[in-house]
């Protein structure tokens, strides 16, 4: 596990960097297959072509959710982060295609007391990107930050 980022330690302007992850065909159908959402830019290659696509493309949301499964391989907000507060300006900037190579980046933006001691909200935003920098999908999202517990 990688070293926790506390409300202590969270610094407005740092970014983060994720590993890189390949998107699959494979990963289009299964996100399909869990929440239901079948439309046929994502489903069939004919219409996705049809509609202006190189093929079939992921779905919005699964970009936007790779943004936190990416977060998380980060390794540095298992302990320390323990709700979303939700997500803001989210875009959908670039189509996600089969075979992109992508990568997070995670900037923290801001960070504020909550009225809880142990606590405060901080503000993230979070880019997935394409290997070669391409802007995919964005979003500002707010979360819980416990402050560094007491050692015992």
């Amino acid at each position: 596990m990688e070293k926790q980022i506390w409300y202590e330690d969270f610094v407005p302007g740092t970014k983060l960097i994720s590993s890189t992850r390949v998107i699959t065909v494979d990963d289009i159908d299964r996100y399909a297959d869990l929440t239901g959402e079948r439309h046929p830019v994502h489903m069939d290659e004919d219409f996705a072509r049809a509609a202006g696509f190189r093929g079939r493309i992921a779905h919005g949301l699964f970009g936007l959710a790779l943004i936190e499964g990416l977060k998380a391989q980060l390794g540095c907000f298992e302990r320390s982060v323990i709700a979303s507060l939700g997500w803001d300006k989210i875009r959908f900037l670039a189509p996600l295609d089969p075979g992109d190579e992508v990568y997070l980046e995670l900037e923290l933006v801001e960070k504020r007391p909550s009225s809880k001691p142990d606590r405060g909200i901080a503000l993230e935003r979070g880019r997935l990107l394409r290997k070669d920098g391409k802007l995919l999908t964005s979003g500002d999202h707010t979360i819980i930050l416990l402050r560094r517990p007491n050692p015992e």
